[in-house]
């Protein structure tokens, strides 16, 4: 399996930006779907976005679409999650996922594959 590692979480206001990024070790990384996700106090863990093998394909969830962007260097097998314009409702926890299938096969509901640690978001109003 493929080893993650994120970071790039911390606190800021609302309408600030974060770039969260996951470094990936132990696999070809090109061979992976990569999503992040995250989960807030007393809630369950949900999509935020996915992106395919070769960064052709993107997809987010409604909330985020527009404010986050997924990038991803497969010559440095890092996947990146920009987000701008941040709201007191992004606080939680942010994890990365790295899944051996191809875009159309990712499941977002509940991904396969490999996560990271997580990283903390905390965006104050």
């Amino acid at each position: 399996q493929v080893q993650l590692v994120e970071s790039g979480g911390g606190l800021v206001q609302a309408g600030g930006s974060l770039r969260l990024s996951c470094a990936a070790s132990g696999r070809t990384f090109s061979n992976y779907a990569m999503g992040w996700f995250r989960q807030a106090p007393g809630k369950e863990r949900e999509f935020v976005a996915v992106i395919s093998r070769a960064s052709l394909n993107k997809d987010y969830a409604d909330s985020v679409k527009g404010r986050f962007t997924i990038s991803r260097d497969n010559a440095k097998n890092t996947v990146t999650l920009q987000m701008n314009s941040l709201k007191p409702e992004d606080t939680a926890v942010y994890y990365c996922n790295a899944n051996p299938v191809r875009y159309s096969d990712y499941n977002k509901r509940s991904p396969g594959g490999s996560w990271g640690q997580g990283t903390q978001v905390i965006v104050s109003s």
